[in-house]
């Protein structure tokens, strides 16, 4: 068996050159997972399909990238729904120029809702679809996975507990402690809300707790659009950031203060910060679900952060991140990778067909 997976994974190798890869997804840390994958795309004729947002437009100056518009069901339970049907027709129309133009032969997608589109309509084209779930779904399947699984050739799941409520789903844990030791650190602290969406309550709190000394160290804030409110004139503010601006600043970053995406707990863990989390709220307007306090709290109950929880108390938070030992953490996909070489090579001999499905978590072998 393991001569074959090497001849499988030699193949593949040699016969990515003529695949043309789709790798589709939302901003954020579902692009930023896209990125880890890159041992897998790199040797394929590869193109992005994703929303504009700071990362993706550093991305599209070393790398082919189409943008659509930002769509999620969330959009209409926040009470703006005609926004989100207008943004839907436009990502329609966009994602089957794209599609009809581009003709995948094999789709990669992360997620979420913007994705939608061009996955179905890569899959009416003839393209294979591997549907991977944002790795924030520890315990079940995201709206996004459950409403594209009929799309999906296969599917894959991120947590033991993901794949368990996800029938018919690989499973690949990436998540790996890293004994290393991090990197020399600055009197610094870092804020962030992320590229997708405002977040006044994180910038408020951060604010807070410069005015009160809890932060004596530079703080530098990623804000995500002008302030409208003033804030302590010492905090540097940047409405946007690039990727690489963001990594050479955690690099030197003692604390993070963050929204609950994977995309940047996963960053600062890498550079050994000490992290907080402050997830966005639904009752609060600002997000579409909770699925941030479930990332938040899955990762707290692995000793890797601290958590800001309804009741605002940055300064408790920060107590608990100083007197934490910082870990350093990361998202390690070599076996997910590895598979779909493998995969991607039997689509192209021919040795599995459209209709295909993994029924028990294992590459089916002809």
């Amino acid at each position: 068996m393991r001569r074959y997976l090497r001849r499988i994974s030699l193949v593949a190798e040699l016969r990515l050159f003529g695949v043309r890869v789709a790798l589709v997804a939302s901003g954020g840390g579902h692009v930023r997972q896209l990125l880890d994958l890159e041992p897998f795309w790199s040797s394929a004729e590869y193109f992005f399909v994703t929303e504009d947002t700071a990362l993706t437009r550093a991305l599209a100056a070393k790398h082919p990238v189409y943008f659509i518009p930002h769509v999620a069901l969330g959009q209409a339970r926040l009470g703006k729904p005609v926004a989100m049907l207008m943004a839907a027709l436009r990502s329609f129309f966009r994602s089957w120029r794209i599609m009809w133009g581009k003709r995948p032969d094999v789709v990669i997608t992360t997620g979420a809702g913007s994705s939608y589109f061009p996955v179905l309509f890569a899959r009416m084209l003839g393209a294979k679809i591997v549907l991977i779930d944002s790795f924030a779904r520890f315990a079940g399947p995201s709206a996004f996975a459950r409403i594209a699984a009929p799309l999906a050739h296969i599917r894959v799941a991120q947590s033991a507990d993901a794949g368990r409520n996800w029938p018919g789903s690989w499973v690949f844990d990436p998540f790996r402690r890293l004994d290393k030791s991090r990197p020399a650190k600055e009197s610094l602290a870092f804020a962030t809300v992320g590229a997708t969406l405002p977040f006044e309550r994180l910038v408020s709190l951060v604010d807070q707790a410069k005015r009160s000394g809890l932060l004596p160290e530079k703080v530098i804030l990623q804000s995500g659009q002008p302030l409208k409110c003033e804030i302590d004139p010492s905090i540097e503010v940047h409405p946007t950031l690039t990727f690489e601006e963001v990594n050479s600043i955690l690099a030197r970053a003692e604390v993070v203060i963050c929204h609950g995406g994977t995309g940047s707990i996963i960053t600062a863990l890498q550079q050994g910060c000490r992290v907080i989390v402050v997830p966005r709220s639904f009752a609060r307007g600002e997000h579409y679900d909770d699925h941030q306090w479930e990332i938040a709290e899955a990762f707290a109950h692995r000793g890797l952060l601290s958590v800001v929880g309804n009741d605002d108390d940055i300064a408790g938070a920060i107590a608990h991140a100083r007197a934490s030992d910082p870990v350093c953490a990361t998202l390690v996909p070599d076996d997910l990778i590895g598979e779909l070489k493998s995969l991607v090579a039997e689509w192209k001999l021919g040795r599995i067909g459209d209709k295909a499905k993994v029924s028990d978590g294992v590459l089916p072998r002809i």
